[in-house]
């Protein structure tokens, strides 16, 4: 698979069958969505319904066009205590299995773990300023998870109008005590190429 960065939480993700979108709020960020009526899109949290293939937005287990789709219920960064209006993605193409978290609370419990798996790839939200996880609680989520490679989302950024100021890239990233690897356009990664240590890879904005 091959994944692409758009600002905010949106992801593209190109595999040989299909395209699948997280996240394309970017419409409220002062953006332009990328949704194509034939994309698989996915959403974490609350959206407005776009057309596309099809919409996963509910915890359960998808599969389409060689594409499987495993969401897990978790609480939003500002749901109440008892509340689960989130979901958790994950997206395995091939032998890759990327994680994408969303405006989660930073715990998950050990039934949540267990239900997420092995992950390969973890895409997770860095912005803070108490809308969603700072680099911070970040990493309390990298350390539970166990991936290969983090990719942090929605940090500050001048071309995207978010409705709380997001940290900055920097910011982000000294609170998860992590360098970035390398900055690329977009990630292709195999898994014969991870290493066991979580390394952090930011993705250029598209």
């Amino acid at each position: 698979m091959e994944i692409e960065y758009y600002g905010g939480n949106c992801l593209k993700i190109t595999t040989k069958k299909a395209i699948l979108v997280i996240d394309d709020n970017l419409e409220q960020l002062g953006q332009k969505s990328i949704i194509k009526a034939d994309n698989i899109v996915l959403y974490t949290g609350q959206h407005e319904t776009q057309g596309a293939k099809l919409i996963i937005d509910m915890p359960g287990e998808y599969e389409v066009s060689e594409i499987s789709v495993h969401s897990v219920a978790a609480r939003a960064y500002k749901d109440e205590a008892d509340q689960l209006s989130a979901v958790i993605h994950k997206v395995t193409v091939g032998d890759t299995r990327l994680l994408v978290t969303g405006h989660i609370y930073p715990e998950l419990s050990d039934e949540q773990v267990e239900a997420i798996g092995a992950v390969d790839i973890m895409a997770v939200p860095v912005g803070g300023n108490g809308f969603t996880l700072d680099g911070a609680e970040a990493i309390k989520l990298v350390k539970k998870i166990e991936p290969q490679i983090i990719i942090p989302t929605h940090y500050a950024d001048k071309s995207i109008k978010y409705l709380v100021a997001q940290d900055s890239l920097g910011e982000a990233t000294t609170k998860l005590a992590m360098e970035a690897r390398e900055t690329l356009p977009k990630l292709k990664t195999k898994p014969a190429e991870l290493t066991d240590t979580t390394q952090l890879i930011v993705l250029e904005r598209q």
